[in-house]
């Protein structure tokens, strides 16, 4: 027997110390009496009595010595060693995507969580666990040999959504075996595995029904959408009803029933008299035990990043014609009188109108601007005529900035001529596409309010430009540099990392994740990048400005989480393994505090009985 705290046991000096008090204690006491006839009658009784009147001072001594030996045990915490008791637990948790499925109420995760619970709880005291846990990242927890810590840390784990590697978990747990090759390690998992060496598998797997949707894809035409996919069984032959949603309606806009056979993919044909969609929902109607590969969630990446521009114009036919070709746009066309400064547009043009102010809420073009316009970033300091010089010739900037040569892609810069300009004055940081001598005649850059701004320093009647195959290129770069593609790709794998465009002017990008998590993005780079951790629906806003523009993304399953017996894997840990075992403890105080209680009731009933009966 050891003890944690030895100094606990300096109270047994409480006990010659009552056994002093017990010998210096007075044994007579003084009583008055109402006459001598009640003295001599009660002496009687006292006499026959008196035998155990004397065992009682004795009996309560010895009570207190148990008491004060019984505190002064339970102060010092007595350890008994077991020796050859324990052992040294190695428990490997599989949070993979396919341990969501559910068995009897329950998810496999939560089952794995309660066999290496039953394990501890049985574990000898004095057995060390370590845990390792494999989902979005593998964490190894410190080796511990407190029971309650290790169930404390079981219990607030969560199951993943992705596909796992227990590569980096086995070497870990291949360190411990080294230490001790003693260690009886364990991996708990729904996969199948043939061969174990060195370890012992706790298989969570109850095979029941489970489908699955693959391959859905989708075609759009201007009368009709079709939808493809692959409907699967992966433990029986069954027939599946396979339905197909467009946007938040709740009624299905088609639907199919499909005999599948077991592990065959079974092709599934929807369509539908739409034109357009902002989302596609696929899903099988019939419920199993793994609900996460039944849904598949499509978006258009052309109604994603689908704007609303708003020209200004009295004559707005070369512009109105170069912006119903490009880009995803809803075209508004306002007169000089019609425009009082709404908003709730992605671009606003104005041609050869100067605006009262600059708009806040969106990215501007602005052509011919006469009269200096506040936020602008620029200023009108004159105008220019070249008609008696038969017009002035624009020289494209031959730059060897990125941006420079993204914004005039494909472009010649020869025979551009102007007959008319305004001369402006820069206080903000713009790029210069097209110049006369010098002068900056088309450019680009950022406005105060943080939103891109393209300036075209003369009417486009003035000019040649529109009639030139460079027109529609600049009007091109400059649509995609005023709204860059946000989010390219709205469709991954749980486990994958998505990309998104950080276009200028953008003040925050949060995601928020289909459980309900927030986080932010990097904005300083060009791109930044988030690893999709859960299955569902990601909602991706990028503030630009002081608008919030949004995007969707869709995280399905990993494949290889659909199945788990579609693959037989081979595990295991080098080495030979040994069966020494570690000497275990037994420190449970439950027995000394009962001890203590039973001891402290005995001597206050020995008090009374000597204090009130015999006396």
């Amino acid at each position: 027997m050891t003890f944690l705290y030895p100094l606990g046991l300096l109270g047994l000096i409480g006990i010659p110390v009552l056994i002093i008090i017990y010998i210096i204690k007075s044994k007579y006491s003084e009583q008055t009496v109402a006459s001598t006839y009640i003295w001599r009658l009660s002496e009687r009784f006292l006499k026959r009595k008196k035998p155990v009147s004397r065992l009682t001072g004795i009996i309560s001594l010895i009570l207190q010595i148990l008491v004060v030996a019984a505190a002064s045990f339970i102060v010092a915490h007595p350890v008994l060693v077991l020796e050859n008791a324990a052992h040294d637990y190695c428990f490997v948790l599989d949070a993979s995507g396919s341990m969501n499925a559910k068995q009897g109420g329950k998810t496999r995760f939560e089952l794995g969580k309660d066999e290496i619970s039953s394990i501890v709880q049985d574990a000898a005291e004095g057995s060390t666990y370590s845990l390792i846990y494999v989902g979005d990242a593998t964490i190894a927890f410190d080796v511990t040999d407190d029971k309650e810590e290790t169930l404390n840390v079981l219990s607030e784990l969560q199951p993943a959504y992705v596909n796992v590697d227990f590569a980096d978990a086995l070497g870990v747990a291949q360190g411990y075996f080294d230490d001790n090759p003693s260690t009886l390690t364990y991996l708990v998992t729904d996969k199948l595995y043939e061969n174990s060496e060195n370890i012992e598998i706790i298989r969570v797997f109850d095979e029941q029904e489970n489908y699955a949707l693959t391959n859905v894809s989708y075609a759009l035409d201007d009368t009709a959408l079709t939808v493809n996919a692959d409907a699967v069984s992966y433990a029986s032959a069954a027939n599946l009803t396979v339905e197909l949603y467009v946007d938040d309606n709740t009624q299905a806009a088609a639907m199919k029933t499909v005999s599948v056979q077991k592990n065959v993919p079974q092709s599934v044909q929807l369509t539908s008299e739409i034109s357009s969609f902002n989302r596609l929902t696929v899903k099988i109607k019939e419920t199993d035990g793994l609900d996460l590969d039944n849904e598949v969630v499509l978006f258009s990446v052309e109604k994603e990043n689908e704007y609303k521009v708003l020209l200004v114009s009295e004559n707005p036919i070369y512009l109105q014609s170069a912006l119903k070709n490009i880009g995803n746009a809803s075209l508004t066309v306002f007169s000089e009188e019609e425009y009082t400064g709404q908003t709730g547009f992605d671009l606003y043009v104005f041609d050869c109108v100067s605006p009262a102010e600059m708009p806040q809420d969106g990215a501007v073009w602005l052509f011919n601007l006469t009269e200096s316009l506040p936020k602008s970033g620029f200023s009108v300091q004159g105008f220019v005529n070249l008609e008696e010089q038969g017009g002035g010739r624009l020289e494209l900037t031959r730059g060897g900035s990125t941006v420079e040569k993204t914004l005039t892609k494909n472009m010649s810069g020869n025979g551009i001529y102007v007959s008319k300009y305004v001369k402006y004055g820069f206080s903000g940081n713009f790029t210069t596409l097209l110049h006369y001598k010098s002068n900056p005649i088309v450019f680009t850059g950022t406005n105060e309010y943080g939103n891109r701004e393209v300036v075209f320093a003369f009417d486009l009647h003035d000019s040649n430009f529109p009639m030139l195959l460079d027109y529609l290129y600049l009007t091109g770069n400059l649509w995609e540099y005023s709204f860059p593609t946000v989010v390219e790709d709205v469709f991954y794998h749980s486990g994958e990392e998505a990309m998104v465009n950080i276009i200028a002017g953008c003040k925050s990008v949060r995601i928020d994740s289909p459980l309900g998590n927030v986080s932010y993005l990097d904005t300083s780079s060009a791109t930044s990048t988030f690893t999709l951790t859960e299955v569902g629906v990601y909602t991706v806003t990028m503030t630009v400005g002081e608008t919030p523009r949004v995007f969707h993304v869709y995280s399905a399953l990993a494949e290889e989480e659909r199945n788990p017996l579609q693959t037989e894997k081979t595990v295991g840990l080098k080495g030979e393994a040994e069966n020494g075992m570690r000497d275990g403890k037994y420190d449970k105080l439950i027995i000394l505090f009962a001890l203590l209680a039973v001891l402290f009731v005995a001597d206050w009933v020995v008090y009374c009985y000597d204090k009130y009966q015999l006396r």
